[in-house]
């Protein structure tokens, strides 16, 4: 097994230099500048290795295994909490409690948690990592909040992402991204919209009653993220969020194929969970599988989709397949049967920086890349090979002329309240469950790969330990520090001039 040592002191020297690991005092002006530079563009940020080490040695050895992600290149997802709890929609099953209609949003509230949360994430999971601006629903922040939030999480080397119905307008996203003399406040913005007939309360289909009726309404999405592109500048990464449940699995690879070309980065599958609030559930969530919700994603990708070559967390929680669609051919990033694929994998969990993948400067990227090149000549004749056997697989050149659509594949299952609290108890207490069921819990509770910040109590827990067992008092907290106004509004933000501003 080739994985990350637990201690950085034990990392050899092709990944990361002696100097790396010294305390940086520069002199100012243009040296400390170019001192910053040449710092900031090294193969290899000792303060992300030393963070994925340290995530390595907390993973259980089951899910160390060659194709890992967290603890070798990232420590893994983040999202927060307890920011601004309310929804206007109301979605069967939703993962809030049933409180969480009963807070007020509040701009100052949401900023001064979103800092406080990131800046323990910084201190505990390293200088960058994806995180999620997740509630309740992101567009109820004043344009204003909203954005403050964002440059809060960067601020904290946190590339965000925001969490929403996405039932807003091209005003609300302007301004947003635009300052109030329209210069651009962001270069690029991350967004995942959830879309699916589970969800109701969407303008012009409030209730309805198959995915196909919302295929315009994923379309508007991503139009308005093309003409803010356009008129503007601003790159976007867009996600499709979608709860799968048996009334909607066999819809799901239609979704796909009706969508991949709108301009979705992202397609990500939540089989429902028995979380959150009881009044939202319905029988037979568990009468499909994992498998089942899989085979409906590979019949929308027209293929069999590897998810083991490169693993992020437990399988069980995570099933990832990277790659991007060729003319009307989805290509994986990786054949986890070719063994020229498997060792340019190893070379890259090897040499590439930590922190690669969360960089949002690509000429920093580039130059990181530039230098591994310049120190290991090698890896040149590495990603030569596999530029010509992902050519091959694609069609060849003239497949590859013909444009390239980037898509990930992801399936995200949660587990169910009354398994994780056992487990989540007893991990506290650092014990080992003996009841089958739990133990598995327990497994994937450790290998959790989207966590969330707690800095009152010192702890990250798990996103489903937050949902199953948190939110609910969190959430009775929040409602006596932001109660509801005496008369609310019914407008939504962004639906009419002068809302969310």
């Amino acid at each position: 097994m080739r994985g990350v040592s637990h201690n950085v002191d034990e990392l050899d020297d092709t990944t990361i230099d002696e100097d790396v690991l010294q305390v940086r005092t520069v002199p100012r002006g243009l040296t400390a500048r170019l001192r910053q530079w040449e710092i900031r563009t090294r193969p290899v940020d000792a303060e992300s290795a030393a963070a994925a080490a340290r995530r390595w040695a907390e993973l259980p050895d089951h899910v160390k295994t060659d194709g890992q992600l967290i603890g070798r290149r990232s420590t893994g997802c983040e999202g927060t909490h307890g920011v601004f709890p309310a929804c206007d929609f109301a979605c069967k099953p939703c993962y809030h409690s049933k409180d969480a209609n009963k807070v007020r949003v509040d701009g100052a509230h949401t900023l001064e948690q979103v800092t406080r949360q990131m800046a323990f994430l910084r201190e505990h999971r390293g200088p960058a990592a994806f995180a999620q601006l997740i509630g309740g629903e992101v567009s109820l922040l004043a344009v204003e909040d909203h954005s403050a939030a964002l440059e809060a999480m960067r601020a904290q080397g946190r590339s965000p992402m925001s969490m929403t119905h996405g039932d807003f307008d091209d005003d609300y996203l302007q301004r947003v991204v635009l300052r109030a003399d329209g210069t651009r406040r962001f270069a690029s913005v991350s967004f995942a919209a959830h879309i699916d007939s589970t969800m109701y309360g969407r303008r012009g289909s409030e209730k309805p009653n198959s995915e196909a009726e919302l295929q315009e309404h994923r379309q508007r999405f991503t139009e308005m993220f093309a003409r803010l592109r356009s008129a503007h500048g601003v790159r976007s990464y867009l996600a499709h969020n979608m709860t799968v449940t048996p009334e909607n699995l066999h819809e799901v690879a239609e979704v796909i194929r009706a969508s991949w070309r709108q301009g979705w980065r992202m397609f990500s599958f939540q089989p429902a969970a028995y979380v959150g609030s009881e009044a939202r559930w319905r029988a037979g969530f568990r009468s499909m599988t994992d498998d089942d919700v899989w085979t409906q994603i590979e019949l929308g990708a027209g293929r069999r989709l590897p998810y083991r070559v490169l693993q992020f967390g437990d399988t069980r929680c995570n099933r990832t397949s990277w790659g991007a669609f060729v003319a009307d051919r989805y290509v994986p990033l990786l054949d986890e049967d070719d063994s020229a694929d498997l060792a340019a994998r190893d070379a890259y969990l090897r040499y590439l920086p930590g922190n690669y993948m969360t960089e949002p400067h690509i000429s920093v990227k580039i130059l990181r890349v530039a230098r591994l090149l310049m120190r290991r000549p090698p890896l040149v004749l590495v990603a030569g090979g596999w530029l010509r056997r992902f050519a091959r697989r694609a069609g060849g050149l003239r497949a590859l002329r013909s444009g390239i659509r980037p898509v990930t594949f992801v399936m995200h299952s949660f587990m169910d309240a009354t398994v994780v609290a056992p487990a989540w108890e007893l991990l506290r207490r650092g014990e080992v469950a003996t009841d089958a069921t739990v133990l598995v819990a327990q497994e994937r509770l450790q290998a959790c790969t989207y966590a969330m910040a707690h800095p009152e109590s010192g702890e990250i827990v798990p996103a489903c330990v937050q949902h199953s067992l948190l939110d609910a008092h969190e959430n009775r907290q929040l409602v006596e520090l932001l109660p509801l106004p005496t008369r609310r509004s019914s407008t939504r933000a962004g639906s009419a001039p002068g809302v969310g501003s």
